[in-house]
Order: structure tokens, then sequence, then C-alpha cells
């Protein structure tokens, strides 16, 4: 696909290593600067991790890998320490990368699959590491588009769609493919509260890709859809339980309640389908982040010092209120979500 690509359509614009130091582009502070910041240990990448310098659930998970990667280099310069040694240390750096997101599932699946595949007896580990990074970036990226291929189909020439939070590169590739199928389509976006990833993330790429963009504030989409400015509603997922219920970011359920009331389709951009080893949405840890998180904007106080917050990071979404799961296999229905390993590539 011959496109001018925005920062954010390939992890590897925005993180990928230097001298055997993780660079990451501070997404916090996107579109206006590109700030770099620098990891050269485990610990460091998870503090980025928490501290929201990488959004996205498939990015994150690339990044971990990444701080995996590192602890690995730590082990192997270590010339004292034995296989054990060496295993305990990456094994310590896994459990604590994968503490970092509780909710989504990339992160902790890509890592476990990671380190079940070093073979121990060969002492260059980061190198099987970094081979395994690089693997699953192409997959993710291929994933990204076939995902966008399918959504492409969904939209009519005119419609206007609304995305919340940063959907990830298949929403970028959804508008690219619909754009050569010779389909005028408009996005608006939610701004995300509390790090606006809907206004300096999506918003932002959607608008590199010369595709018209509205910006709203998060309490503004029911009265959009009262007032017919939108045809369709996109979101992501960080988790897919087998029964269909969704996990994403805080805000998502209102969302499909509100396409629900005004019979507006709502779909998922579900990549690589969902979590086999979480049976119901039930089953899924909500991350509740630093409640002082809402109470400021960019480190302004927005509050009083006597006032508190409350940030569940993610919220549930049912089956019956989602439309169809998108993934880089085809659309299944949220009630059938387990056919998805029956569809061929």
């Amino acid at each position: 696909m011959d496109i001018k690509q925005p920062l954010l359509m390939h992890i590897n614009n925005s993180v990928f290593l230097n001298d055997d130091v993780l660079v990451m582009i501070d997404r916090r502070y996107l579109p206006n600067k590109k700030i770099e910041l620098l990891a050269a240990n485990y610990e460091e990448v998870a503090q980025a991790i928490e501290n929201m310098v990488v959004q996205g659930a498939g990015d994150i998970a690339i990044t971990a890998g990444y701080g995996l990667y590192l602890a690995a280099l730590e082990a192997e310069r270590n010339t004292n320490y034995s296989i054990e040694e060496a295993r305990a240390l990456i094994l310590t750096a896994k459990q604590r990368l994968v503490k970092t997101r509780p909710t989504g599932r990339h992160l902790a699946a890509l890592l476990n699959k990671m380190v079940k595949n070093i073979n121990w007896e060969k002492t260059r580990w980061s190198s099987q590491i970094l081979q395994s990074i690089n693997a699953s970036i192409e997959k993710q990226q291929k994933r990204s588009e076939l995902t966008g291929k399918w959504a492409s189909e969904l939209l009519c020439d005119g419609d206007s769609i609304l995305t919340h939070c940063f959907p990830g590169a298949a929403l970028l590739y959804m508008l690219v493919f619909a754009r050569e199928q010779g389909k005028k389509v408009e996005v608006i976006c939610t701004e995300t509260r509390p790090y606006l990833q809907g206004a300096r993330l999506t918003a932002w790429s959607v608008s590199e890709l010369g595709i018209p963009v509205t910006l709203i504030s998060d309490n503004m989409a029911a009265y959009c859809m009262n007032q017919g400015m939108i045809s369709k509603v996109f979101a992501a997922a960080d988790r897919i339980a087998m029964d269909g219920t969704v996990a994403n970011k805080i805000g998502t359920f209102q969302l499909a309640l509100a396409a629900q009331y005004h019979k507006l389709p709502f779909y998922i951009l579900g990549y690589g389908g969902p979590d086999k080893n979480c049976r119901a949405g039930k089953d899924i840890v909500i991350e509740h982040r630093d409640p002082r998180e809402v109470l400021s904007i960019n480190g302004i106080s927005i509050s009083s010092e006597n006032v508190k917050g409350f940030y569940p990071a993610f919220d549930l979404t049912r089956p019956e209120l989602i439309t169809g799961i998108i993934t880089d296999r085809g659309i299944v229905p949220p009630s059938q979500v387990e056919r998805y390993w029956d569809l061929p590539y």
C-alpha cells in the first residue's frame, strides 16, 4: 500500500531501539511536541507504560517486549550469571511488565509467548526475544491492515463515523481502503479524557491522511447522534471475552448505549479476536488508575484540592450492544465470537 503513513500507523515510527536503548516518542505530548523518552532497562520501560508514554494495546505489548529484551541483555552482560539466575531475572522482568496494564490481553499474551519460546541453552536470549519482537511487529501490522480492509467494506459513501480513544492502525487502514474504493467518509473523534487520546492521537492521525475530521468533547456524542451527524460508530478492544463482552477505554459502554438508542451500528475493531482464556466479561480485571489524573489537564488543576477523583480506565460493553466484531479474518457477531478461529485468512 503506497500511502503517506501517519506516525502512529506503524509502531517502528515511535518505538524503536538505538544502541540497545529503547526510544519511545512520548505520546502524551503529541502532536505538538515529539519528545523522545529513553529506557535502558526493563524497569524504565515498565514505568513508561504505566505513565502512558505509549498508548494502544498492541503498541503497549510490543513496548513491553522490548523491556523483556533489555532484561535479557542485562542477564547476558553479567557473566557471573548461571542459566537459572538469568532465567530468574527475565521472568522477574516479565512479571513486572505484565502488571503495568492488567486489563488488556495483548501484553501478557505476547510476553508469555516470548518466554515460552526461549531456548535457555543458547546464551543469546536477547537475540531470540528480538526475533520474536520483529515477528510480532510484522504480524501486528498485517493484522491491522486486514482488519481495516474488512472494516472498509462496512462503510458507505457519505458516512460520518464516530470513534473513541485511539483505535489503532486498523482505523487508519479502514479509511485509506475506503478512499481507494471511492467512498468519501468523515470522522468525528471524542476527545477521550483524561489523556485526550482521541484529540491528540486519533484526530491528528486522521487529519494526516487528509480525511475530514471533527473533534468533540466526550459529552457531545449523544447530541451528535440525535442530530443525524453520525451514521456508524467504531471503537477498539483491549480484551474480548469468549461471551462477546468487550473491554475498551472508559466511555465505550455509554457510546454503545447511545448508539443503540439511536439505532446506529456499533462496531468493534477486534484485530486478533477474543481471548481464549477469558470466558466472560466478569473475568476481566478493570484497571483503576490514580484518581488525581482526572483532576488536572496538562498539569493544571481543574478543581478544588478538596475534590476526590475516580478513574476506572476501561469499561465493559455487553455483546447485545455490539453490531459486529471486525477482525483480521472477517466480521463475526459478538454472540458467536468463537467462530473467529474457523475463519480462513
